[in-house]
């Protein structure tokens, strides 16, 4: 759908008005899985698909939203002064969220707002599409009240919605990634620190292809907060013979040398995965700088594996497009991205070979797993902005 039609959507629903429209991007990670958590680094970027708004102020000190991808749950509307969570109110509960906090944390929202909006992430892709719906909110209250909010404050906010309002036990890559995204350009963010550099991402002939397993994710049910109280417990037993504040800040040969405390396999490949993931995230790094693309498709292998045999987190969907991806010709490397069970893959493909490696990879999948899998070919954007 297009901003005309969301505008048609908007006057339809509220009338004509003093508009403005609004863009958040949805991220995939292209390195470093699992470590935003574990105090180590991640390397998202925002993508072109994302979320949409129409949004203008209203003098009912009400908020009314509609979603063109749930029209069955109509305008979801409610009062200024009763910001709680309902579950009734489905997916307006992250634009709610977001705005008690802001309010909370002294912002004057003294007036409601209409909002319209249309999103193409895929759902329950891991693609983020709850970032992009916080951040995006964060963005339109910004602009419509004039809150000279800081872009870091509505990153953080969005988490918290995440976190608090909602949840989930997530990290901040989500919001950083949607909040901070450059065109061409990759995210090195510490989680523990904050500190993040932006490094050019230069593919040349190849682009990066998303491959959607069509296998929905709800983190909330998923296998995440075991994964994460596993690598706190390693954590716990690893902090009696080194002085470490988390998984992260430990190299490869430190670890292997405390590893004897750990005392059970599956917390040792637990904890594995968090310290050779976040080195491959530095690494990756490197090779980007370098104009290596081989190494860093090599990289994002071995990422992969990592997560599939150390972190248990692929399952037999993603495993399958993986393998059909490395399978292909013209592949410089292919992982998971996202949380794992479910969700979506990606891959860096020569762009001469992307119509026969959906094809294939697509044929295999199907064969495999009993129906089709989706197929985009994503370009790297900007962050949530005022369009």
């Amino acid at each position: 759908m297009e901003l005309t039609g969301l505008k048609q959507k908007f006057e339809e629903l509220f009338g004509k008005g003093d508009y403005t429209a609004f863009f958040a991007p949805g991220r995939i990670n292209l390195i470093g899985e699992h470590t935003d958590y574990n105090g180590g680094n991640v390397f998202p970027c925002a993508i072109t698909l994302g979320t949409f708004a129409i949004a203008a102020k209203n003098d009912l000190k009400q908020v009314r939203l509609y979603s063109e991808n749930f029209p069955e749950a109509g305008v979801i509307s409610f009062d200024l002064a009763d910001l709680d969570h309902k579950k009734a109110d489905s997916w307006a509960n992250y634009p709610k969220g977001m705005l008690r906090y802001l309010k909370e944390a002294g912002h004057a929202i003294p007036e409601g707002m209409d909002m319209v909006i249309f999103g193409n992430i895929p759902n329950g892709s891991g693609l983020s599409s709850s970032a992009s719906l916080e951040l995006l909110m964060g963005v339109v209250l910004d602009n419509l009240f004039d809150l000279n909010a800081d872009r870091l404050e509505l990153i953080k906010t969005g988490k918290r919605v995440e976190n608090e309002f909602i949840g989930v036990n997530s990290g901040i890559m989500d919001q950083f990634a949607v909040g901070m995204g450059e065109e061409n350009k990759a995210i090195l963010l510490d989680c523990n620190t904050l500190e993040y550099e932006m490094v050019p991402v230069e593919l040349g002939n190849h682009a990066i292809v998303i491959m959607n397993t069509k296998k929905r994710r709800e983190l909330v049910d998923s296998k995440y907060n075991e994964r994460r109280s596993e690598c706190e417990e390693a954590l716990a037993k690893l902090q009696t013979v080194v002085s470490v504040g988390s998984l992260g800040e430990l190299d490869e040969e430190t670890f292997e040398k405390s590893k004897e405390v750990l005392e059970s396999d599956v917390l040792y490949r637990r904890a594995r995965h968090a310290v050779t993931e976040n080195q491959r995230t530095l690494k990756a790094k490197a090779a980007l700088q370098a104009g290596e693309l081989e190494a860093f498709g090599q990289l994002m292998n071995q990422s992969h594996i990592s997560l599939r045999d150390d972190y248990e987190v692929t399952g037999i969907e993603l495993d399958t497009l993986v393998q059909a991806a490395w399978d292909q010709p013209g592949v410089l490397g292919a992982r998971m991205t996202g949380a794992g069970f479910g969700g979506c893959a990606i891959a860096i493909v020569q762009k001469e070979a992307i119509p026969a490696f959906i094809e294939n990879v697509g044929k295999t999948y199907e064969a495999a797993i009993g129906y089709p899998a989706e197929f985009y070919i994503a370009e790297i954007s900007d962050g949530a902005k005022r369009l």
